[in-house]
Parts: structure tokens; C-alpha cells; sequence
């Protein structure tokens, strides 16, 4: 599965809003176009706020998946 590897892993388990948006805007700055970034998350706003940034950046958001709480959200630098 090497199309859904990430090249850099971000836990925020247990951050409030707005913190899982603002940490995963500060990550996405530093990879270059392509890489791949997953964030892990378990606020459920960021089902809403994730989503609302990559819309704002034009990064891609590859696929999202939901597991005991934990919401995981694979994304690709644009560029």
C-alpha cells in the first residue's frame, strides 16, 4: 500500500478545537509538495474543521477513516 504511506505521522489525540486544525496547518507548512501527512484525531469537530483547512490551503485530503473514537485523515501536500 505504498499510496497510502505517510511520510509523516501526527498524533493529536485527546486536543480540543482548535488545536487539531492549527497543528496540522504548522505540519502541512513544512512538507514538500506530495509527501503525505496523516493526522489522528479524536475531537469530533475536526471531522468539520480538517476538511475546512484543506479547503482553504488546496491540500488533498486522500481518504478519512473513523475507529473507536480515533478519526484518521490522510492528506497530500498540493503543490
Amino acid at each position: 500500500m505504498a499510496e497510502t504511506q505517510e511520510d509523516k505521522l501526527l498524533d493529536l489525540a485527546g486536543l480540543k478545537c482548535p488545536l487539531p486544525a492549527l497543528k496540522t496547518r504548522k505540519a502541512l507548512k513544512v512538507l514538500a509538495p506530495g509527501q503525505r501527512l496523516c493526522v489522528i484525531c479524536t475531537d469530533p469537530l475536526a471531522a468539520i474543521d480538517i476538511p475546512n483547512l484543506l479547503r482553504e490551503t488546496g491540500d488533498v485530503l486522500e481518504t478519512t477513516e473513523e475507529n473507536a473514537g480515533h478519526r484518521r485523515f490522510m492528506i497530500r501536500k498540493a503543490g
